[in-house]
């Protein structure tokens, strides 16, 4: 509503509209007039007033019909009318009523009385604008929400399919700042390395079925992803049936070694079920696993379109060199890993091992299981 209520007085007579103008500007509102029905509508329609005092006699279109087509105007059918007759007829005043009127006043009429019956409408309507224009503002409200939940439902999209795709840590990190993530710049430090891979894969590929292949791979890969996920570690890639998995990056962890050694152990633990389903096809299915502990070099490589968050240095050479060396069920480990895992892992040193790349043998241990 305005700072002074603006209010139409709508009557044939022009002595009426002064008397009634004089009042209601002496108490500070503003006053439009019109002298017939038409004119009223116009003028309703052009200012758009907080309320209205309408005689019903008038010639050709008569109040009761004015308040019928305002009422019917979604637009205009919230300002209040106070019907004005020079009659007491309840049927004036039931008519009026029935057409949409808000209240009525007979004339003559006494100014007090007009004057209070106008601030009650108009407190009324000030009530009405109050909730009409807080209702916009709430849908203004509601459209921003849905419009950030719809973002976020993306955005939660996204992240998921980044997930799919890229180890969680690293996911969440390109999520949360984008591809300037300083993670994914190079750095150095001092990870743990898993690598493991299935024994006789290469020979069950030769002449096992396309099919029964991927389905292999698919059972392999559902066990231990979601062990390799519980342990927190770093999925860097899969290799066919091998996969790389490290610890300390990019998420900081103080027990790096066991938390490697103990997933290595579950990996073992669930893949030795698999084995056992596929020997029952005829099949020859092993696993083994390889532990090492160093430096190494992460951070993003490849090119514009395509990119991977990789560790690069001997601590991966080691990793996979003791994988690939491991037999059927061997956690092999270097001295190092098998040092940090003493007290809750039980390891059986195998000897200095020459392992192919390197320039020196290292002394190797195999992890037998878990300390009770």
């Amino acid at each position: 509503m305005r700072e002074r209520p603006l209010i139409l007085v709508v009557d044939d007579v022009e002595e009426n509209i002064e008397i009634v103008r004089v009042r209601l500007e002496a108490q500070g509102y503003d006053v439009a007039t019109a002298t017939n029905g038409p004119e009223a509508l116009e003028r309703t329609e052009m200012l758009r007033p907080d309320l209205i005092l309408l005689d019903i006699m008038m010639p050709g279109m008569d109040g009761i019909a004015v308040t019928q087509r305002l009422k019917g105007d979604d637009a205009l059918r919230a300002i209040p009318i106070i019907l004005l007759t020079a009659k007491s007829s309840i049927k004036d005043v039931v008519a009026g009523l029935d057409a949409g009127g808000d209240d009525y006043l007979t004339k003559p009429f006494e100014p007090a009385t007009l004057v209070a019956r106008v601030r009650s409408l108009l407190r009324i309507k000030t009530l009405y604008d109050t909730v009409q224009a807080q209702a916009a503002e709430l849908s203004v409200l509601n459209r921003e929400l849905q419009l950030r939940v719809k973002q976020q439902v993306q955005e939660l999209e996204r992240l998921r399919d980044l997930r799919r795709f890229l180890a969680p840590q690293i996911a969440d990190m390109i999520a949360s700042k984008g591809g300037n993530a300083e993670i994914l710049e190079h750095h150095r430090r001092e990870i743990v390395v898993l690598f493991c891979d299935l024994r006789g894969f290469t020979s069950f590929a030769e002449i096992a079925a396309p099919e029964e292949v991927m389905a292999l791979l698919n059972a392999y890969h559902s066990r231990l992803g979601p062990l390799i996920h519980a342990a927190e570690g770093t999925l860097e890639r899969f290799t066919g049936d091998g996969m790389m998995i490290f610890f300390n990056d990019p998420i900081p962890c103080s027990d790096a070694a066991a938390r490697a050694v103990r997933l290595a152990v579950a990996m073992r633990d669930s893949t030795q079920a698999l084995a056992r389903d596929w020997g029952l096809r005829g099949y020859s299915i092993g696993f083994g696993i390889g532990i090492s502990q160093g430096y190494a070099t992460l951070g993003r490589i490849g090119f514009e379109g395509r990119f991977d968050y990789a560790a690069i240095g001997t601590v991966t050479n080691v990793a996979a060199r003791l994988c690939s060396d491991a037999r059927d069920g061997q956690i092999l480990v270097t001295q190092r890993i098998a040092t940090e895992v003493e007290d809750m892992a039980t390891a059986i040193s195998l000897g200095d091992f020459q392992l192919k790349g390197l320039s020196r043998p290292i002394p190797i241990y195999n992890v037998e299981g878990l300390k009770t």
